[in-house]
């Protein structure tokens, strides 16, 4: 704390000072529902009372009798209560209104589809949470508790995406206090207080939480009433390192003027001028006479803190904010692979919700596995495989339908085309009928395009990926026995699993003229030598590689790889043998440029935590520029030997992981179980930036533990270089547990004491745990 300033010239004097502090702050939520339907400004609203209430729907699950459930919103305004019955014996369940990513009315889900016709469409409707958890398909008793259901769903899922940290922690207490509310009188004893400390992750000394407990326990019943616990929890979550970082620039008085936020902002690395100062007060003060004389008190800073503005990812860079009118071949593409597939690629589900959960995640490059089906309909599936099947048209439906609803950029459609020329017709017709004037069928200027389009002509365009007939041949062409293409035929060789019978299909050895004609920009042709590809391949052309060849290609040619990507799209994919559909490292691909990275999005890992990482900026579009030097034709960057280039300089990143704040608690069946959390930090780019470093582990602390340690990296190559920052529960006997991670582009990390949101394995919110770190970026 610095001390000898003057005090603020704002505060008349210290009584007066008093009086702010003792207003009240917003607190932690109560056990009362009446509250938490205020704030969401949903108080007197019909279709919430209905919710209140609880409603009996109809469960919808595949070859199950339909099953009855009673659904009710609890009174946190949050959280859906529901019972199942299983054996005469009944259950509870509750699921977070957070965890919903959308609601969708009628038969809008595969499972409504299949197995939801004996109920009216008009009484049916989807959650479709987030992650990996499966959609839940209800049926109501009348179209009138459906339509409620669905409004006041998604009103509160729109509340619940506006939430601020701090809402989302009260929202969090108010359901670990009602879990551990045992008997439900909305008190709490001191059993019933220890037992929510380890559903926290705290393991706190008896003597002191005792005496904690009674210092709240204003009524002396030993027994916290309402107001007491709120008391308790407060106490609780103090954070003394948001305390020191205050005092250090409000002085003595305690309180921060304008200008001494003014000041904090500027050692931020944010030149902010007076005025934003105030009006940073005015937006995050919680209490009205501060606001009034333009202070802002601790529990204001700890609100702007935990902001989108304490972010530690720069909001500048969360919406489009990158020249999108480059070629395509200057672009980062978020691809998938197997998109169909919600399992492994041996036996798991194929599945039209993989397409739209992919498409919602801004993928901008799906794969379509397309094989012989029966009455004349081709299907999608993992062939030579037990994986089931779906029909193409159910596919491109659900294209059409989700293409553009998370992002306005084209689609590619990556076709690994088995079929025979009646069904490669077909295949056509369905896109051309479905998608209509989505499908681009046709150069944009008319004639052979020098290069490629950029995102934004092509916006809201859907291209197709597959082989073209050349202009003067026939309208069927045979593939060459003697000359196969060497990736295409590698791709569909280490499909084919020996250990698996295969099953009868027909390859593909022709090409229909009608779904030629589709193919555009995106024509695949056989990759014969870098050499001859810079020199002969048109802008249109593009090659596919296997993970190994991609490899190897980096490997002896990184260079020539770099030139050929500024010129060309290439598409790389896993190799097939992995069964368990599991991903490469995409950051090797991505520093040679190449654009369509492909990974199994079904498959939660480091590799899809590097693809979310590095589509998190630009709005999430699924469109990232490239680096200059690797947008350059003639550059000379090589990734394997990176040297310094003109107007290039490596960067110093020191990183001080300060705190973490309510970690998820890992084993909830056994309540003693406390995490001993510990911080790892990866760059992932160039083989040469390439470093993890961690901080020492804490003992039963999962809710406010403090390290304090300071961690430093040199980067050579930070315009390629992501972040990733990892929590794990340290373990002497076996290997550590995930806790969660966060991963960003180097170049869009804001510097200073910053918030770390933390995700949970499959990308979801882990609300409202955090990393509070500071962050110093210098250029060497």
């Amino acid at each position: 704390m610095i001390c000898g300033r003057k005090k603020n010239p704002y505060l008349e004097n210290q009584r007066h000072q008093q009086q702010l502090s003792a207003q009240p702050c917003g607190g932690v939520a109560k056990l009362s529902g009446h509250r938490a339907f205020k704030k969401l400004g949903l108080t007197d609203d019909e279709d919430i009372k209905v919710m209140l209430k609880g409603t009996p729907f109809w469960k919808v699950k595949a070859h199950q009798p339909q099953k009855q459930r009673l659904y009710r919103l609890q009174e946190d305004g949050m959280t859906i209560w529901f019972e199942t019955r299983f054996k005469k014996a009944y259950s509870k369940h509750v699921f977070s209104i957070l965890h919903i990513e959308s609601v969708r009315e009628g038969y809008q889900s595969e499972g409504l589809r299949k197995f939801g016709s004996s109920f009216p469409e008009e009484q049916c409707f989807t959650i479709v949470f987030r992650g990996k958890r499966k959609n839940l398909d209800l049926a109501a008793r009348t179209v009138d508790e459906a339509q409620r259901w669905v409004r006041g769903l998604t009103k509160l899922v729109a509340r619940g995406d506006a939430m601020s940290q701090r809402e989302k922690l009260e929202h969090w207490i108010h359901d670990i206090l009602h879990q551990a509310d045992k008997n439900k009188d909305n008190k709490m004893s001191f059993k019933e207080i220890k037992n929510m400390l380890r559903m926290i992750n705290i393991d706190m000394n008896d003597i002191y939480a005792y005496r904690l407990f009674k210092e709240c326990d204003r009524s002396n019943n030993d027994r916290l009433e309402e107001y007491e616990i709120e008391e308790f929890c407060t106490r609780l979550m103090a954070r003394p390192e948001l305390e020191e970082i205050f005092r250090h620039y409000s002085g003595e008085d305690c309180v921060l003027s304008p200008e001494e936020l003014q000041e904090f902002l500027r050692d931020q690395g944010e030149e902010a001028s007076l005025q934003q100062a105030r009006d940073i007060i005015q937006t995050y003060e919680l209490n009205e006479k501060a606001r009034q004389h333009h202070l802002m008190m601790l529990d204001g800073f700890m609100m702007y803190l935990l902001s989108s503005a304490g972010n530690i990812l720069n909001q500048a860079h969360a919406g489009i904010y990158q020249d999108m009118s480059q070629p395509l071949c200057h672009y980062f593409i978020s691809s998938s692979h197997n998109t169909y597939l919600t399992d492994n690629q041996i036996g798991g589900p194929s599945s039209t919700e993989a397409y739209i959960r992919a498409l919602m995640k801004g993928c901008r490059c799906v794969e379509l596995d397309c094989w012989e089906g029966s009455n004349g309909e081709p299907i999608i599936y993992h062939g030579h495989t037990l994986t089931s099947k779906i029909l193409f048209r159910d596919v491109i439906e659900s294209i059409r339908d989700y293409a553009f609803k998370h992002s306005s950029y084209p689609v590619i459609l990556s076709l690994e085309n088995h079929c025979g020329p009646e069904q490669q017709s077909k295949m056509a017709q369905h896109m051309k009928t479905i998608l209509g004037d989505m499908l681009l069928t046709q150069p944009l200027d008319g004639d052979t395009p020098k290069q490629l389009p950029s995102p934004e002509q092509l916006k809201w365009k859907i291209l197709v990926k597959g082989k073209k007939l050349s202009e003067d041949k026939s309208n069927l062409e045979k593939v060459s026995d003697g000359n196969p293409e060497e990736e295409m035929q590698e791709e569909v060789d280490e499909k084919s699993i020996q250990e698996i019978k295969p099953l009868p299909a027909k390859d593909a050895v022709q090409i229909s003229q009608e779904l030629s004609d589709v193919v555009v920009y995106c024509q695949a042709v056989p990759f014969k030598s870098l050499s001859q590809a810079l020199h002969h391949q048109q802008p249109t052309e593009m090659s596919s590689f296997s993970e190994r060849k991609a490899r190897k290609l980096i490997k002896e040619s990184g260079n020539h790889f770099v030139r050929y990507n500024a010129r060309h799209l290439s598409r790389i994919y896993p190799l097939g043998l992995k069964m368990n559909s599991s991903n490469y490292n995409p950051q090797e691909m991505w520093n040679a440029g190449c654009q369509l990275v492909t990974l199994n999005f079904q498959t939660p890992g480091v590799e899809m935590d590097l693809n979310d990482g590095r589509f998190l900026v630009n709005g999430c579009c699924g469109y990232v520029l490239k680096p200059a030097f690797l947008r350059n034709s003639q550059s000379t960057f090589d990734p394997e030997a990176p040297s310094r280039r003109t107007g290039q300089r490596p960067v110093a990143l020191t990183i001080k992981v300060i705190t973490a704040q309510q970690l998820p608690k890992l084993n909830k069946e056994k309540k003693s179980s406390i995490v001993d959390p510990f911080v790892r930090i990866e760059i992932y780019g160039v083989p040469v930036d390439c470093c993890k470093k961690q901080t020492e582990y804490l003992l039963n602390n999962g809710f406010n533990p403090r390290w304090n340690e300071t961690l430093t990296f040199q980067v050579r190559v930070p315009e390629l270089a992501l972040v990733r920052f990892v929590v794990e529960d340290y373990d002497t006997t076996s290997s550590n547990d995930f806790v969660g991670q966060f991963t960003l582009p180097l170049p869009s990390l804001k510097e200073g004491y910053r918030h770390i949101h933390l995700l949970s394995r499959d990308g979801t919110s882990l609300s409202p745990a955090t990393l509070f770190v500071h962050i110093k970026y210098k250029k060497m």
